[in-house]
């Protein structure tokens, strides 16, 4: 079928299915890969029908199309690995050590903002792992002061961080800062 009729070559795309669907299936050995590859080979066609030469013929066109989409397709998927359940992707995962980095300059920020008390408290209980008992014995205060202390402390320093109720500013932070922020009823883990 040529496309010297005078007629638009698109008018013909129609009446040439049957025969790239059976091109098609005589590559692909997939009925819906087949269709797939023909609906993609009329896509291309249609959006460069300006480039279609009318004195050739649309269907040799059309079937060069469709031979070359199904493979580039196919040299594509050999350099696919198949990993339907993602334990390749899983694997390949790798998270940025700057983000770790960059988390923990805004902690130290932060930190460095707390007032002289709520350091203390915070390396105190948080980082040094002491008893509030332990530490108000060190500070010289009462118990319940280093108590309030403590959760005022860690308040701060969530509302200096810009962190949300239940936000985990820092999770793979060493045990010292791990220890300052887990306690929080603001920044639980």
């Amino acid at each position: 079928m040529t496309a010297s009729g005078g007629g638009d070559p698109r008018d013909q795309l129609v009446t040439l299915v049957p025969s790239l669907r059976a091109f098609a299936l005589s590559l692909c050995r997939n009925g819906a890969q087949a269709d797939d590859l023909v609906q993609e080979t009329l896509l291309k066609a249609w959006s460069n029908m300006d480039k279609f030469d009318p004195a050739t013929k649309l269907e040799a066109w059309l079937f060069t199309i469709l031979r070359n989409t199904f493979y580039s397709a196919l040299r594509k998927s050999r350099r696919e690995v198949q990993d339907s359940d993602g334990i390749h992707a899983a694997s390949q995962f790798d998270k940025p050590d700057h983000d770790g980095r960059l988390a923990f300059k805004d902690f130290e920020r932060a930190f460095d903002q707390l007032s002289p008390e709520h350091r203390e408290v915070l390396v105190l209980v948080g980082a040094s792992g002491y008893s509030c008992e332990e530490a108000a014995e060190m500070m010289g205060v009462a118990v319940g002061t280093v108590k309030s202390r403590t959760s005022r402390a860690r308040k701060r320093l969530a509302e200096l961080m810009g962190l949300a109720e239940g936000e985990d500013m820092l999770p793979d932070a060493d045990g010292g800062t791990a220890a300052v922020l887990s306690r929080s009823s603001v920044i639980a883990a």
